[in-house]
C-alpha cells in the first residue's frame, strides 16, 4: 500500500468515529432535529415543592415523560410545564398530583386520566391539579396540639 491510500483510509475512520460519536451525544442529550414525537403540557399548582425539572411524570406508575420547568405565575401559582410523547393521549379532566417516591423520596407528577372525550392540545393546562401532602407541617402541627383530638 502507499502513503495516500493509508491516509485516506485513517481519514475514513476517523470520519467514522466522529460521526458515530456525535450519533452518540445527540441520542444521551435527547436532542431532535427532524421532528418531534412529544408535546407539552402545563399544569397550575399551589405548591410545587421539590419538583424540578427533569423530575418524571408517571401515569398508572410508569414514566411516560418528564418535566421541562417550574415557574411562579402572576397569579402566585407553580405552573410545571412537563412533555409527554405523542402516543399519549389525554383529556380535558385529566388530575395532575405531585407524589412523593417513598417516605422522604423525590417528589414526581402523577397524571390521572379522565374519560370526558375532549383531548388535550399542545400547551394546554390542567385545571384539576393536587399538591403535594407536606408531611412537615402535618407533624409540626400534632406535636404543637394543632391537631383537635375528638374525645367520647
Amino acid at each position: 500500500m502507499n502513503k495516500r491510500t493509508i491516509e485516506f483510509l485513517v481519514g475514513c475512520f476517523v470520519l467514522v468515529g466522529l460521526v458515530a460519536v456525535l450519533y452518540l451525544a445527540i441520542q444521551v442529550g435527547s436532542a431532535r432535529f427532524f421532528g418531534s414525537d412529544s408535546y407539552q403540557l402545563e399544569a397550575r399548582f399551589s405548591s410545587a415543592s421539590g419538583v424540578n425539572p427533569g423530575s418524571r411524570v408517571e401515569i398508572a406508575g410508569v414514566r411516560v415523560g418528564s418535566v421541562r420547568s417550574v415557574v411562579l405565575d402572576d397569579n402566585f401559582f407553580a405552573r410545571v410545564t412537563f412533555e409527554l410523547p405523542n402516543s399519549i393521549e389525554l383529556d380535558d379532566d385529566t388530575i395532575a398530583s405531585i407524589k412523593t417516591a417513598g417516605l422522604i423520596g423525590d417528589r414526581f407528577i402523577q397524571l390521572s386520566p379522565g374519560g370526558s372525550g375532549f383531548p388535550l392540545e399542545p400547551g394546554d393546562l390542567i385545571v384539576d391539579t393536587e399538591s403535594a401532602l407536606d408531611i412537615e407541617s402535618l407533624i409540626s402541627r400534632f406535636a404543637l396540639g394543632g391537631i383537635d383530638e375528638k374525645t367520647d
